[in-house]
């Protein structure tokens, strides 16, 4: 049933914020690469690029970059299509599914996985991925496809999924639409105090020193970068605005579940991505400056 309540302004931003950490807390995990390296995958970085694609298939490099956005081309390349003579997707999904039971276990505990409060978080969320839409959302779309599993606290993870694939792929239209390409991206997000830090970048996505550094002047250039590095006013106002865009193209999963919904599902999630944090879910020294 569809809700008709107004939503408060960034009440889907802020129910997403604790959404996605439950998506994305087993790419840290260390069953991540123990499970994936099982099934051949033995390279952590190649193990990302499968399990997050698997959903499309075995695509090539040029598709996981288009919908990946912020990832060196070629560190891609290195890995991909290789992968997919490894290990099939249908193979990476398995064992993906397994990491996220695994992790979830250990970070949160039998008796919260069992609760009635993680069955009507699943609720909630997949009520809201009904309103989601496929069109011009290739990840979101591919993961759509994938059936919903029964346990309830993997259904609240592959409804996370959705949610917070379909964000991304209309952020990523907001970051084209303001011609930022991907590394530029991320240098004025990790400015902006919450994004990835410069050292988790440069760990995981396949730049260089030299790539930040020319990613810097060019968003000098533009006026959105300051001497020392940090945002200058324009800078702060397009980070808001491509947030305000990315909102606006997202808005229709919390429409749909409406301003009560939202609220409790919020309410849950935060419960859940506190406790997967106080667990120790995500590396510090990832994120920040």
């Amino acid at each position: 049933m569809t809700s008709t309540s107004a939503l408060p302004e960034n009440a889907g931003r802020q129910c997403h914020n604790v959404i996605n950490p439950y998506h994305s807390a087993h790419y840290f995990a260390p069953e991540f690469p123990a499970e994936l390296a099982k099934i051949g995958l033995q390279d952590r970085r190649a193990a990302y690029f499968a399990a997050r694609s698997a959903a499309m298939g075995a695509v090539g490099p040029g598709t996981i970059t288009a919908t990946f956005y912020n990832f060196k081309h070629e560190a891609i390349a290195q890995h991909v299509p290789h992968v997919w003579s490894v290990a099939a997707p249908e193979a990476v999904l398995e064992a993906r599914l397994r990491v996220v039971d695994a992790t979830l276990r250990r970070l949160l505990g039998e008796a919260a996985l069992e609760s009635p409060e993680m069955a009507e978080a699943a609720e909630l969320a997949l009520r809201a991925t009904e309103a989601c839409a496929r069109h011009a959302r290739p990840l979101y779309a591919a993961h759509a496809d994938l059936p919903v599993p029964e346990a309830p606290h993997l259904a609240y993870w592959h409804a996370a999924t959705l949610l917070r694939e379909h964000r991304g792929d209309g952020h990523l239209l907001a970051l084209l639409d303001a011609g930022l390409d991907g590394l530029e991206a991320l240098v004025s997000h990790t400015a902006s105090g919450r994004g990835m830090s410069y050292r988790g970048v440069l760990a995981t996505r396949g730049w260089s020193e030299e790539d930040w550094q020319a990613a810097q002047e060019r968003l000098r250039g533009r006026g959105l970068l300051d001497a020392e590095g940090e945002l200058t006013e324009a800078g702060v106002q397009l980070r808001k605005d491509l947030e305000r865009t990315t909102d606006r193209l997202d808005r229709a999963p919390y429409e749909h579940l409406g301003a009560e919904g939202v609220a409790r599902l919020t309410e849950l999630a935060a419960g859940f991505a506190g406790a997967a944090l106080s667990a120790g879910a995500f590396p510090a020294e990832m994120f920040g400056k």
